[in-house]
């Protein structure tokens, strides 16, 4: 009689083989979301700094700061000016970077700048403010960063 050789792997091991790559998948993914958000938040500061950046040459510039985010971006055609003095990328000059929104007030002796995750804790777990001191708060929940904030360290 012949020996029949085996071929191939039973559905049952198959199984067990994806069920283990299963738990490994589910341990990875909270370690892998958590460093997410810390890129998200860390891009945040960094186009808070950009938008500070900019604040200062506006002043430089005009004489004033920029009351709004659009004042600081590129021209939509033409020649840049006090109304789009080019100095922030399109999409930062539009308000929404890297899941985060970007709110801009400025008058000719200060300004304030805020960021707030799109969706608050899927897009980021923390709030920012900063004003012409160029000082980043922080707060660790959905109620927008204000002055009175923590400082960022």
């Amino acid at each position: 009689m012949r020996n029949k050789l085996r071929r191939g792997f039973s559905l049952v091991e198959l199984m067990v083989v994806i069920a283990i790559i299963l738990i490994i998948a589910a341990i990875a993914v909270g370690p892998i979301n958590d460093q997410l958000l810390l890129a998200r938040e860390t891009a945040a500061i960094s186009n808070i700094r950009t938008i500070q950046t900019a604040q200062a040459q506006y002043y430089a510039q005009f004489g004033s700061y920029a009351a709004s985010l659009e004042a600081l971006g590129p021209p939509p055609g033409g020649n840049k000016g006090p109304q789009a003095a080019n100095l922030i990328p399109r999409t930062l000059a539009h308000g929404l970077a890297g899941g985060y929104l970007f709110a801009l007030h400025g008058s000719e002796t200060g300004y304030t700048v805020s960021a707030t995750p799109a969706k608050f804790g899927s897009s980021g777990r923390r709030t920012f403010f900063s004003d012409e001191r160029v000082t980043i708060h922080e707060n660790w929940s959905a109620e927008p960063a204000s002055g009175e904030s923590p400082e960022l360290k």
